[in-house]
């Protein structure tokens, strides 16, 4: 049995490791950079310029209505619902309803429940 070694006819088929060039390297004197007064990013569509958006909101803008205790109590029952992984469905509302009606102290019971670590 003989073993026979790859047989190349061109010299130039080995890279060199030593012959690397940098694609980045660029004489800066050859690149034309535009004026940065030039360049303007466009506003985007309807800012407010004025407006600090990481700010709370001015209390004197906030609208004035309060949230009844059954509609709370809904609020609280999809959110508990849907943390516990139990998304609920829109035929579900009437369900949602009723439990809403119920008083404080069972709708904080079922919330506990669902709050449960399993």
């Amino acid at each position: 049995m003989t073993t026979t070694a790859p047989e190349h006819s061109d010299p130039r088929a080995f890279v060199d490791p030593h012959a690397f060039v940098d694609p980045y390297a660029v004489d800066a004197s050859d690149v034309r950079w535009p004026d940065p007064a030039d360049v303007r990013w466009p506003d985007p569509a309807g800012s407010d310029q004025d407006m600090d958006h990481l700010l709370p909101p001015n209390p004197a803008e906030r609208l004035d209505f309060a949230i009844g205790p059954r509609d709370r109590r809904r609020i609280d029952l999809h959110a508990a619902l849907t943390a516990a992984g139990i998304p609920p469905y829109p035929e579900d509302r009437d369900a949602i309803d009723q439990l809403s009606a119920l008083s404080g102290s069972v709708n904080a019971a079922l919330q506990r429940w669902l709050h449960h670590p399993r």
